[in-house]
């Protein structure tokens, strides 16, 4: 799975979000470690336990990605 990142260097730090998945967010003194970040967050954003509320369910949607 490929996601989309949004980053740039501002002074001595580099920092960077995930379009894809709003909330991950990372800040690193350099672009390796940048990436590397975001990608940890996403991979834990996506295993995180969800419970759902009264009254509601969770369902597993899939989606095509464009090409």
């Amino acid at each position: 799975m490929k996601l989309r990142a949004i980053i740039k260097k501002v002074d001595d730090w580099w920092i960077g979000w995930l379009v894809d998945i709003p909330g991950v967010n990372a800040q690193e003194r350099t672009k390796k470690k940048l990436l590397e970040s975001l990608r940890i967050g996403a991979e834990d954003m996506l295993s995180a336990e969800v419970s759902p509320l009264p009254g509601t369910q969770i369902e597993m949607i899939e989606i095509s990605l464009p090409a």
